[in-house]
């Protein structure tokens, strides 16, 4: 096999398994008390009352901190004026992020139909991110390169190369072994950004891959976590341990990474889904208290699905006549409940509660500490 050389194509990228001892005893340490946390995230979720209730805001957080990896930057209010308001609203960066969503949800329903992870479905997946027809690299010329300009990296050339590569990766997650799954998810995640299989889009396509394998792998029946948030956080860490394998054959080092980003997600989702249901339910109270001929179930769930809501969802809701739902959401405008705001000729109805949760950084403070196994 010819060494390692940065500005050189990677075609002799080592196939999958590594032939190392991948289940060292810290890697299987940090596995259990990853595995547990996603246990209790998981327990958590399908125990709510409507466990899809909050997948929508969810998602879109996720695709919000994985698109902002690639430096797309969008703010929460643009992220969901742009879901909720007509199609006139849509910044661009929002209207990428809500590409990389609407994959997300692409891949899961796919995976419904078949529980496989395919090279086809990685490339269907990449190009509802990037809105384009394109498909695996087939001219060469692809390079990775630091801040400073500098190549780190050059992944394999050639569409045949690149095809047989992931011909294998595909092997490698479908087929049964003994690996823990989450030690797999690692390795796997390793490989296709190794691969680097696109022109674009092989980060966020990398990272929806990681939700749809804890699904696939029924360690989350909801795949509600955020994993990019860690990422950010961790960036610089990322992308070290990631070359650590290349360069020095360093699969423990990223395994515990990974797992870290596990066991810290999973136990942070957890804290941020307790924090919504408990101002969910103070809200439902106080409306009830205020308002009861307005209170209903149905509408603290419209209210808490996502930030912005509309006279529209109650309607759609059968909640009520036009005129009905429209005294309904004034009246909790009136109340503070909600904050009324235009968007072209439309008024969206603001959840400023629901919003601050979302918005609170002390629990991004918390984490963005440097990384330790």
């Amino acid at each position: 096999m010819a060494p390692f050389h940065r500005e050189e194509p990677y075609n002799d990228l080592p196939l999958l398994p590594p032939d190392v001892d991948l289940e060292t005893k810290e890697v299987m340490r940090k596995t259990v008390k990853a595995s547990r946390a996603l246990a209790q995230l998981n327990g958590a979720i399908i125990n709510l009352p409507n466990p899809s209730l909050f997948l929508d805001t969810i998602h879109l957080q996720e695709a919000k901190a994985s698109s902002e990896i690639e430096n797309i930057i969008t703010t929460n209010d643009d992220l969901y004026k742009s879901v909720v308001a007509e199609k006139r609203y849509e910044p661009t960066a929002a209207k990428e992020v809500i590409s990389y969503k609407e994959a997300l949800w692409y891949g899961l329903e796919k995976l419904k139909e078949r529980p496989f992870i395919t090279t086809n479905l990685c490339v269907d997946i990449m190009r509802c991110i990037k809105q384009n027809t394109s498909g695996i690299r087939a001219t060469p010329g692809t390079t990775l390169s630091n801040t400073q300009g500098e190549v780190i990296y050059t992944p394999p050339a050639g569409e045949t190369v690149i095809r047989e590569k992931m011909a294998n990766l595909e092997r490698f997650i479908n087929e049964e072994n003994s690996l823990d799954p989450l030690i797999k998810m690692a390795v796997m995640h390793y490989q296709f950004e190794a691969i680097h299989p696109f022109i674009d889009g092989n980060g966020r396509t990398g990272r929806i891959l990681l939700l749809l394998y804890l699904k696939m792998e029924k360690l989350l029946d909801v795949p509600a976590l955020y994993l990019s948030e860690y990422i950010i956080h961790h960036k610089a860490a990322y992308y070290q341990k990631l070359r650590a394998v290349t360069e020095a054959g360093d699969w423990e080092g990223w395994i515990l990474y990974m797992l870290d980003m596990i066991e810290k997600t999973a136990t942070s989702g957890l804290q941020k889904l307790e924090e919504i249901m408990g101002v969910m339910e103070a809200t439902s109270e106080e409306i009830k208290e205020k308002l009861p001929k307005v209170h209903s179930k149905e509408l603290i769930e419209i209210l808490f699905r996502l930030p912005y809501t509309k006279r529209q969802f109650l309607i759609d809701a059968n909640m009520g006549t036009p005129k009905t739902v429209g005294n309904y959401l004034i009246a909790l405008e009136n109340e503070g409940f909600l904050k009324a705001t235009k968007v072209g000729k439309e008024k969206l109805y603001l959840n400023q509660r629901l919003m601050e949760v979302l918005e609170n950084k002390g629990e991004a403070r918390k984490h963005n500490t440097s990384y330790s196994a």
